[in-house]
């Protein structure tokens, strides 16, 4: 990569911009060296009016993204990577895909790279739906011991987030 890539989050419906899971993968991208940011969402309930306003944050950066999201705003960020270029990769949280009434909303995700984190416990968006998505996308997918919120996880997230980091630098082999 040229250009070092900027990492954008995107954070659950209920959550805020820097809630302890994104404060800490928002540590890990600083401590390589990796320009953050976190957009505000709170208010805004509508999936639509995230990614628009995630486009609107985005679309003027002239260098490679990544895109974090977690539950709602995993959501938002595959469907904002879909129109934004150079996205590299897609870092997704328990997200929001597959939802019953919902499906035909799940996104198209448009990233050289992803990667989904999913707790077995999650009692608000069915673990199937992450394993569907990964399958359908090639996406890689970690499944661990948590529940939705993943906030007694944020350790291995980090693991997974650096891997993932790895990974776009071409530092790991697969």
């Amino acid at each position: 990569m040229s250009a070092k890539p900027y990492v954008c989050f995107s954070h659950g419906k209920e959550s805020g911009p820097w809630g302890s899971k994104i404060a800490a993968m928002a540590e890990v991208a600083r401590d390589r060296g990796l320009a953050v940011d976190s957009v505000d969402y709170r208010g805004m309930d509508d999936p639509r009016a995230r990614v628009d306003k995630l486009v609107a944050h985005c679309a003027p950066l002239d260098r490679p993204l990544l895109l974090v999201g977690s539950s709602m705003g995993g959501h938002v960020a595959a469907a904002a990577s879909a129109r934004l270029p150079d996205v590299r990769g897609l870092f997704l949280l328990a997200p929001a895909f597959f939802m019953p009434g919902y499906e035909e909303h799940t996104p198209v995700p448009q990233a050289g790279h992803i990667a989904i984190v999913h707790g077995w416990r999650d009692d608000i968006v069915p673990p199937e739906n992450s394993v569907r998505f990964a399958r359908e996308y090639r996406a890689s997918l970690h499944m661990i011991d948590g529940d939705h919120r993943l906030t007694e996880q944020i350790y291995d997230i980090n693991r997974f987030f650096n891997w993932f980091l790895d990974d776009l630098a071409g530092v790991r082999d697969r």
